[in-house]
């Protein structure tokens, strides 16, 4: 498909410039929306809502973010009912991220998407010769969270990743690759211990 804007390259998982205007843009409102988010009490119920609803449009029933928050677009992050985050979640959503009902993220959750260039011919920045205007080559890819998923403190999700349905996944683990549902799964790389069943129950 010929003249696609680098939003429609971004979200379609093509290599795109993360410096176009129109993403620059994008970027600002959401981090302006994120930094008053962030100087907010938990008191302050109501401007919290008000700002969720603009930053994450898609967003189910009963969405809580502990803050302080950082999304790259927030547009592009659909959350279902009952979603939490706790402390410093980060978001780098350039692809879509999916996430079902009933999810719970620990402290220092991170999502991200963005992917740069293994060659640094290609990742480094370089500016325009006409224009002078900068332009950096990005791609990304999605991630998918289920429905009864707790993800624990300081877990990294990577691009790419779906991670079933009921998973746990144990704190400190980076996930890389995609976790099957009803899985207890930790380290870095993340891997699967075992399956969740009701012996576990408490």
């Amino acid at each position: 498909m010929t003249n696609q804007t680098d939003e429609q390259k971004m979200l379609a998982g093509e290599m795109y410039n993360s410096m176009a205007d129109e993403l620059v843009i994008r970027r600002g409102v959401a981090h302006q929306l994120c930094a008053q988010y962030n100087q907010l009490l938990e008191t302050d119920e109501a401007a919290r809502q008000t700002i969720v609803d603009q930053l994450m449009p898609h967003h189910g029933s009963g969405t809580y973010l502990q803050g302080p928050i950082q999304f790259d677009y927030g547009q592009y992050t659909t959350v279902g009912d009952n979603f939490y985050a706790n402390f410093n979640f980060t978001v780098l959503d350039e692809a879509p991220i999916t996430i079902g009902d009933n999810v719970m993220c620990g402290p220092n959750v991170s999502l991200f998407t963005a992917l740069h260039p293994l060659r640094y011919q290609q990742r480094n920045m370089k500016t325009k010769d006409r224009d002078g205007v900068d332009y950096s080559y990005e791609h990304a890819t999605p991630i998918t969270i289920g429905n009864n998923c707790w993800i624990a403190g300081n877990v990294t999700i990577i691009g790419g990743v779906t991670i079933g349905a009921g998973c746990v996944i144990g704190a400190g683990s980076v996930v890389t690759r995609d976790i099957p549902a009803n899985s207890l799964a930790v380290g870095n790389p993340c891997r699967v211990v075992r399956e969740i069943t009701a012996d576990d129950t408490l």
